[in-house]
């Protein structure tokens, strides 16, 4: 994720400070300077790190704070908070118009940002609450534009509204609202044509369609791994055609993720979802107090649950249970378990929600647990299943040394890394059937095998 390295930087500040019995003021200054570094390396602005900090020190240094029970956990809390109020404090969604009246929402943003895949993940997420989207092509200046919105479009089963690359786009968008109209739909997206940097053409393309048709939110689409320009895009779009909202696009990537932290802040824009993926299904709703928990390794468990809901099939999951009861687990299962996971992210995307997983846990401990759910570690578990017979995946009892050796050249993998993960999933097999009492949950009793 974005924040990778900003979490694991202040996770160490904090280390240090849980590990104090009592703070002084010196000691909350000295781990508030390793906040700001980390802040500014992360390319967060610098405006908005002075500020930052100065909040969370005029809170900290407190009598309260200082002489409490735990001042270490007092002054995470502190940070957690402010970080979040950063963010935007509030989740906020798109309007939509009342009834049957249409809203439409323009897009816009530099080329290469995501925008057009990224309408069409917005498309996805609007049928989810009942809306009806319309997609428009107003890219006129690149045809390969028009047509990955309609490949997209169909994807998401959403139509797609074009009149080519010779009509002018506010014509287009016009034209796209008497069409909505007429085949019942009432959210009209315009993606608009992007640049490679702002120019006063482009400008002048999003204000003719604003001023002939009534545009109900204008979206930035920014690319968080262009960090700190980000926040300068969002600025200069805000001032020339004034914006409602943003979206960021790659926050999956390698990247210091500062934008997140700082567009609320300069533009007093909120942001509306992240981008957490290439596929059409990766957007996020954003929730700055989900983000803050996260960035500050303390997990985010209502995504976690609400990503488990979306991929766990209810049914499976019962019928796992009754097996993991009864130590009837088999590769099967162990396979359908996988298939799971790589819905919700694959691993490391479920780690990095786990509460406490940066906050507990020194370098080392975290190093040989993200070792040990390596997500391509995982691939080879894939292709050591995928190479056995139905039966030996029904009843793993029958693994004997010549069906891991062909097992082993089947999946081209090392017969110790055959032995290692069989004799894994027999421990696992065991393990469940004496924590079967310990797994609740919304979905049956749920547990993915880690290996």
């Amino acid at each position: 994720m974005a924040f990778d390295n900003l979490s694991e930087k202040l996770q160490d500040v904090f280390r240090g400070l849980r590990g104090k019995g009592r703070l002084s003021e010196e000691d909350v200054k000295a781990a508030l300077k390793e906040v700001r570094l980390a802040l500014l390396e992360a390319d967060v602005n610098f405006k908005v790190v002075k500020n930052f900090v100065k909040s969370v020190e005029e809170r900290a240094v407190g009598a309260d704070v200082l002489n409490g029970l735990n001042p270490g956990q007092t002054v995470i809390k502190i940070v957690n908070e402010e970080l979040t109020n950063l963010m935007g404090s509030e989740t906020t969604e798109i309007t939509y118009r009342p009834g049957q009246e249409i809203t439409v929402l323009m897009m816009c943003g530099l080329q290469g940002a995501g925008k057009t895949t990224t309408v069409a993940k917005l498309a996805g997420q609007m049928k989810k609450k009942a809306k009806r989207p319309l997609l428009v092509a107003c890219d006129i200046y690149r045809p390969a534009a028009i047509e990955q919105l309609k490949i997209n479009g169909e994807k998401q089963e959403v139509p797609v509204f074009s009149m080519g690359d010779k009509v002018k786009p506010k014509d287009i968008a016009k034209a796209a609202i008497e069409h909505a109209k007429k085949n019942n739909l009432n959210v009209v997206i315009l993606d608009t044509a992007g640049r490679l940097h702002v120019d006063e053409e482009m400008m002048q393309e999003l204000v003719d369609i604003k001023n002939t048709v009534d545009v109900a939110q204008t979206i930035l689409v920014v690319d968080a791994m262009t960090g700190q320009d980000a926040v300068n895009v969002a600025g200069t779009f805000d001032e020339k055609i004034g914006i409602d909202g943003v979206i960021l696009t790659k926050l999956d990537g390698d990247t210091r993720g500062g934008a997140a932290l700082s567009i609320r802040a300069v533009t007093g824009k909120p942001i509306l979802y992240c981008g957490m993926g290439e596929k059409l299904s990766d957007l996020e709703q954003f929730y700055p107090d989900r983000m803050a928990s996260r960035i500050l390794g303390m997990g985010d468990v209502l995504s976690l649950i609400e990503k488990a809901e979306a991929a766990i099939d209810e049914d499976k999951a019962k019928n796992l249970a009754k097996k993991m009861k009864k130590a009837e687990f088999d590769f099967n299962d162990y396979l359908d378990s996988m298939a799971q996971m790589k819905k919700m992210g694959g691993l490391s995307s479920i780690m990095g929600m786990m509460p406490g997983m940066g906050m507990n846990l020194n370098k080392n401990q975290m190093a040989q647990l993200e070792n040990s759910v390596d997500d391509k570690k995982l691939a080879h578990i894939e292709a050591i299943i995928l190479s056995m017979t139905p039966e030996e995946r029904e009843n793993p009892k029958i693994m004997n040394p010549s069906r891991k050796h062909r097992l082993a050249k089947g999946a081209g993998v090392d017969i110790a890394e055959v032995n290692r993960f069989i004799k894994q999933f027999e421990q696992s097999r065991k393990m469940m059937k004496q924590m079967s009492g310990m797994m609740k949950g919304k979905k049956g009793r749920m547990r993915f095998p880690f290996s």
